[in-house]
């Protein structure tokens, strides 16, 4: 089926928002029944590339070889994702939710000074600024409805602040990835990350001890088994992850590294409104209209358009110019000699 410019860019967008806002539920319903978030995710890229060779190999679907020439590119990308989830977990454990939703809305506007100085585009745009500005502001606003979030002092906004850094650059890299690196299909890139993503989310398994912590939860259990409903849970997270896998390198493919990261942000937004319509009845009014002054100002956003590349001619005088013009009218007419001045 074909899709319409417009098609195009909105498919990718609405598959990753769906399996994006998914994915945290499943997640956050795994992380209930099993306390161990890298060993969960590492789980998850394990499903992935599984399903990737198993398709592969049944012939439903081509893979691009793996090549050491692009195991350097990919192997720096997922060294950052890396780094930002750690950072991701340690903004978590030392300030609340609100704090990390206010930071990670700083991370479009750093996202669109690289994309015009490192990936080509224009800079944004006085409504793309506005707009940013707006959910900068509609992030703190909701942030600072919370009582602890008034209260804390300047060393929970370290991590964070570190986070957003992290998270802008790994969406900018992603993107320039997306450019220079000559993949054909759309299971290079989810096979590459996954694959060179599991190793280091096992290291941060170690080092958040969830090994020892996995085998002692696993002998609690009456019949030394997982709950059914872990499996389960587990399971649905391999696949959504997959999902989100393809989705988010798809949408990076069709728009802007800073229109890619805004939708992140506005995809945290709405979990986080819906949760609050759903699960909090204690939620104040004013919280919940900064939330939806942040999706206003994601709505207002214009993609910048990539640069113009103007080239230089070299200067010639008029006689050069006019031979020059002859020649082209002569091979445009099918000549095979030049005029002359007799006939």
């Amino acid at each position: 089926m074909n899709l319409t410019p417009m098609q195009e860019v909105i498919a990718p967008i609405i598959a990753y928002s769906l399996c994006s806002g998914t994915l945290i539920l499943i997640n956050k319903l795994t992380l209930h029944f099993l306390p161990f978030p890298s060993l969960v995710v590492a789980f998850q890229l394990f499903i992935c590339i599984v399903i990737i060779y198993g398709a592969k190999i049944s012939g439903f679907i081509q893979v691009d070889a793996f090549k050491l020439e692009y195991v350097k590119p990919y192997f720096l990308y997922v060294l950052i994702w890396s780094t930002g989830a750690y950072c991701n977990m340690r903004s978590l454990k030392n300030s609340n939710v609100e704090t990390v939703i206010v930071f990670r809305a700083l991370s479009p506007m750093i996202v669109a000074f690289l994309d015009a100085l490192f990936l080509g585009r224009e800079w944004p745009s006085l409504r793309s600024w506005t707009s940013l500005i707006i959910l900068i502001g509609g992030a703190y606003g909701y942030a600072s409805f919370d009582e602890e979030f008034q209260t804390q002092g300047y060393h929970a906004y370290f991590w964070p602040t570190i986070y957003s850094v992290i998270i802008a650059f790994e969406m900018a890299y992603g993107k320039k990835i997306v450019q220079d690196v000559p993949l054909e299909t759309k299971s290079g890139p989810v096979m590459y990350t996954n694959l060179l993503g599991l190793f280091p989310m096992l290291m941060l398994a170690n080092i958040g001890g969830e090994y020892s912590k996995l085998s002692d939860f696993y002998w609690e259990q009456s019949d030394g088994k997982l709950p059914p409903m872990c499996i389960l849970l587990l399971v649905l997270g391999g696949l959504v992850g997959t999902g989100i896998g393809y989705s988010s390198w798809w949408c990076r493919s069709v728009v802007s590294a800073t229109s890619f990261t805004l939708v992140g942000v506005l995809n945290k937004c709405l979990t986080v409104l819906l949760n609050i319509l759903i699960w909090d009845q204690h939620a104040k009014p004013g919280g919940i209209c900064c939330l939806f002054i942040c999706i206003l100002g994601g709505i207002i956003y214009k993609q910048a358009p990539m640069r113009k590349i103007i080239i230089d001619l070299p200067v010639t005088n008029e006689k050069d110019d006019d031979e020059e013009m002859m020649k082209l009218i002569s091979s445009s007419s099918g000549a095979t000699r030049r005029p002359t001045a007799h006939t």
